[in-house]
C-alpha cells in the first residue's frame, strides 16, 4: 500500500474516531436531578428552575415579611421603655401618668406584639409552609420523572444491591422511599427555616442595630466613643456572647449530625427488613419461620434503640444548654450594658429598658443558629441521603458504565428492518465478579412470525437470555439486533399489578383512552375474565387492589388481555402460563396465535409434556435449548424426535 494512502486510511480513522468520540459526549444521558447531586446545587435547584418565578415570588414576601418583625421589634422595644417609663411615673409628685395614657401605651404595646405575632409571623409562616410544600412537591416531581424514565433508571438503580465493599463496585442507595419523603420533606423544611432565621439575623441587625446605635448615650471610661458607647458596649457583648456559645452549640450540633445520619441508617434497615417480610410473608408462615423473623427484628432495631439513646442524651444536654444560654442572654447580657450609663444617670428608665429591649431582641435573633442547631443537624443529614440519591440516579445514566464498575459490560444493541426479524451475535452472559460465562451463544436468528420454546435446566440462564435481550441484564457482551418500529411485550411469570383501575391495568404501557371500553371488554372476555369486565374504571373490590384480589391464573390471564388488545410483534413469554392448568395453557398460546398471527414469540416453560405429546407441538416452529451454558436452536420437529 502506497504512503499516501496509509496517510488517507489513518485520517480517515482518526476522523471516525473523533466523531464517534464526539457523537458518544452528545449522547450522554443526564438525569432530571442531574444538578442535585451536591449540598448547594440540592439547594439552589428549585430557585434556578423553570418555576423560579413561584420560588423568588414566595421568597420576596417572606423577606419582606420577616423585615417587617424585624421592624416590629423595635416599635415593641420602643414601647416597652415607654410603659415602664409610664409605670414608674404613676405617682410622680409633679407630673403623673394618667391611667388613660397607661392604657393607651399598653394597649399599644398589645396591638404592636398582636400584629408581629399574628400578623407578620404568622402571614410569614404561610408563606413559608407554602413554599414549603411547592419546594418539596418539585423536588418529589423531579426524582419521580429520574426514577421513572424510559431508561429505566429505577431498576438499573436497584440491580446491584446495597452496600457495596468499596467505591469501585456499583451499590444503589437504600430504603429510596425515606429518601423521597421523609428525607426531603425534612431538607425542605429545615433548609427554609434556616434561610429565615438568616435573614432575620440579617434584617435585625438593620433594624434594631440602627435603632440601638440611634438611642445610644455615653459611658463611664469609653469618653472616647462619645454618644455611642452604651451602643458599643451591647455590641461588644452580643459579639462575644453569641458567637461563643454558637461555637459550642455547632460542637453539639455535629454530634447531633453524626447521630441524626447513624439513626437514620438504622431506621432504613429495619425498614427495609420489615418491607421483605411483606414481600416473603407467605414463606415465613408456611415454614413456621416467625422465631427466626423475630431474632432478624431484634437485631435491627437493637442499633436503633443505641443510638436513640445516645441521641436523647446529647438532645437533653442541648436543651439544657439552650435554656441556660436564653437565661443570660436576656436577663444579664441584654441588660448589663446600660446599666452604667442609668446609675451614672446618664439615661433615663424609659432608655434603659428601651436599650435592654432592643439588645434582647437582637440577641434572640442572632441567636437563631443556636435555637435551630438540632434542625441544621438534620438538614446536614437529610441533604446528604438527598444528593446520595441524586449521585446513584446519575450513575446509572449510561447503564453499561455503571455496570462496568462491577464486571464486564459490552451489550451492543441494534435496529434492523422488521422483515429480518431478531438477531443475536456472539453473546455471552456472566454474573458480577464472575469472568467466566454461564451462557454462550454464538448465532441465533428468530424470524418474524416464529414461534421458539426455550428449554433447559432451572437456573440454565433462560430468563437471563430474555432479559439481555431486553437490555434488562448487567454483565456480558454480544450484539443483539431487535426489529425496529416493533412493539415488544415481557410477560413474566411473576405479576405484580400496579395501584390503577382495571381498564389502565389492560392498556399498560398505553395510555387508558387509547383503547375503547368495548375493546378491551373484548379483551378480558377472550381471556377468559369476563366477570370483571364491567368494572374497567375500578381499582378494585371490596377494598383490595386488583393485585391482592386476583389468584395468580387470573394475573397471568390479565397478561393474555393485554396481549390480545395491543398485539405486540415480539412477545418474551418467561414462564407466564406457569400458574394455568394444561387446558388453560393451550387456550392462552391459542389466543395469542389467533390475535397476532405475525407476532416472533420466545417462550420459556418448564413443563414440556403438551408440546412432546403433540397438543401444542403445531404452535412451535422452533426450540431453542440451554445445555451445559450453551444455547443452540434447532426446528421442532428435530428437537421432538430427539426427546423420544
Amino acid at each position: 500500500m502506497a504512503l499516501s494512502e496509509v496517510v488517507r486510511s489513518n485520517a480517515q480513522r482518526t476522523a471516525a474516531l473523533v466523531r464517534w468520540t464526539f457523537g458518544r459526549e452528545r449522547l450522554r444521558r443526564t438525569s432530571p436531578v442531574a444538578s442535585m447531586r451536591s449540598f448547594w446545587g440540592l439547594l439552589l435547584a428549585y430557585w434556578l428552575s423553570e418555576r423560579w418565578r413561584e420560588a423568588w415570588g414566595l421568597t420576596f414576601l417572606i423577606l419582606l415579611l420577616t423585615g417587617l418583625s424585624a421592624q416590629a421589634s423595635v416599635w415593641f422595644a420602643l414601647t416597652s421603655g415607654e410603659l415602664v417609663n409610664r409605670i414608674a411615673n404613676f405617682h410622680h409628685p409633679t407630673v403623673p401618668t394618667t391611667p388613660w395614657s397607661l392604657l393607651t401605651t399598653a394597649a399599644t404595646l398589645a396591638a404592636i406584639a398582636i400584629t408581629r405575632d399574628a400578623g407578620f409571623t404568622a402571614v410569614r409562616h404561610f408563606f413559608s409552609t407554602t413554599l414549603h410544600r411547592k419546594w418539596r412537591q418539585w423536588l418529589d416531581d423531579r426524582f419521580n420523572q429520574a426514577l421513572l424514565d424510559s431508561n429505566h433508571t429505577h431498576f438499573h438503580l436497584l440491580q446491584n444491591g446495597f452496600g457495596a465493599a468499596s467505591e469501585a463496585e456499583a451499590s444503589s442507595p437504600d430504603n429510596i422511599d425515606q429518601r423521597m419523603q421523609e428525607a426531603i420533606k425534612g431538607m425542605t423544611g429545615g433548609a427554609i427555616g434556616l434561610g429565615v432565621g438568616i435573614a432575620g439575623v440579617v434584617l435585625s441587625l438593620g433594624f434594631v442595630g440602627l435603632k440601638l446605635i440611634e438611642t445610644s448615650s455615653t459611658v463611664r471610661g469609653l469618653d472616647l466613643l462619645g454618644s455611642y458607647g452604651s451602643a458599643c458596649l451591647t455590641f461588644l457583648a452580643i459579639a462575644i456572647y453569641v458567637p461563643l456559645n454558637t461555637f459550642l452549640a455547632a460542637k453539639l450540633g455535629r454530634v447531633l449530625q453524626g447521630l441524626s445520619i447513624r439513626i437514620q441508617s438504622a431506621e432504613g434497615s429495619y425498614r427495609s427488613e420489615l418491607n421483605q417480610l411483606l414481600h416473603r410473608s407467605f414463606h415465613v408462615a408456611v415454614i413456621n419461620g416467625e422465631p427466626a423473623q423475630k431474632v432478624v427484628n431484634r437485631s435491627r432495631y437493637r442499633e436503633i434503640d443505641r443510638t436513640w439513646a445516645s441521641l436523647n442524651r446529647v438532645t437533653a444536654g442541648f436543651m439544657g444548654f439552650e435554656l441556660v444560654h436564653n437565661f443570660i442572654g436576656s436577663r444579664i447580657v441584654a441588660y448589663a450594658p446600660g446599666l452604667l450609663p442609668y446609675v451614672d444617670k446618664t439615661i433615663s428608665l424609659q432608655d434603659y429598658v428601651t436599650g435592654a429591649e432592643l439588645a434582647t431582641a437582637l440577641i434572640n435573633e442572632c441567636s437563631w443558629f443556636i435555637h435551630a442547631m438540632p434542625d441544621i443537624a438534620t438538614l446536614r443529614a437529610d441533604a446528604r441521603r438527598i444528593t446520595e440519591l441524586a449521585q446513584a440516579i446519575e450513575s446509572v445514566q449510561q447503564p453499561q458504565d455503571y455496570y462496568a464498575r462491577s464486571g464486564p459490560s459490552a451489550f451492543e444493541y441494534k435496529t434492523q428492518d422488521a422483515a429480518r426479524g431478531l438477531t443475536i451475535h456472539s453473546l455471552e452472559l456472566l454474573h458480577a465478579g464472575d469472568a467466566n460465562p454461564f451462557l454462550t451463544a454464538d448465532k441465533l436468528h428468530f424470524r418474524p412470525g416464529e414461534w421458539t420454546l426455550v428449554v433447559g435446566d432451572s437456573g440454565s440462564g433462560k430468563t437471563s437470555l430474555l432479559k439481555a435481550i431486553n437490555a434488562l441484564w448487567a454483565h456480558g457482551r454480544g450484539t443483539i439486533i431487535t426489529p425496529g418500529k416493533v412493539r415488544s411485550l415481557y410477560a413474566a411469570q411473576d405479576v405484580k399489578l400496579q395501584g390503577v383501575c382495571l381498564k389502565e391495568l389492560v392498556c399498560l404501557p398505553d395510555e387508558a383512552e387509547t383503547h375503547t371500553d368495548a375493546a378491551v371488554v373484548a379483551a378480558l372476555e377472550e381471556a377468559g375474565l369476563e366477570e370483571f369486565a364491567g368494572e374497567l374504571s375500578k381499582d378494585g373490590r371490596d377494598g383490595q387492589t386488583w393485585d391482592k384480589l386476583l389468584s395468580g391464573g387470573e394475573k397471568q390471564k390479565l397478561v393474555l388481555a393485554k396481549i390480545i388488545l395491543l398485539k405486540p410483534g415480539l412477545l418474551f413469554l418467561d414462564e407466564a402460563t406457569s400458574a394455568l392448568d394444561s387446558q388453560a395453557v393451550q387456550a392462552f398460546h391459542r389466543s395469542i396465535k389467533d390475535h397476532c398471527p405475525e407476532a416472533t414469540a420466545i417462550a420459556i416453560t418448564h413443563d414440556t409434556s403438551s408440546i412432546q405429546s403433540g397438543s401444542d407441538a403445531d404452535l412451535f416452529d422452533s426450540v431453542l435449548t440451554i445445555d451445559n451454558g450453551i444455547a443452540n436452536k434447532a426446528p421442532m420437529a428435530a428437537w421432538r424426535d430427539a426427546q423420544e
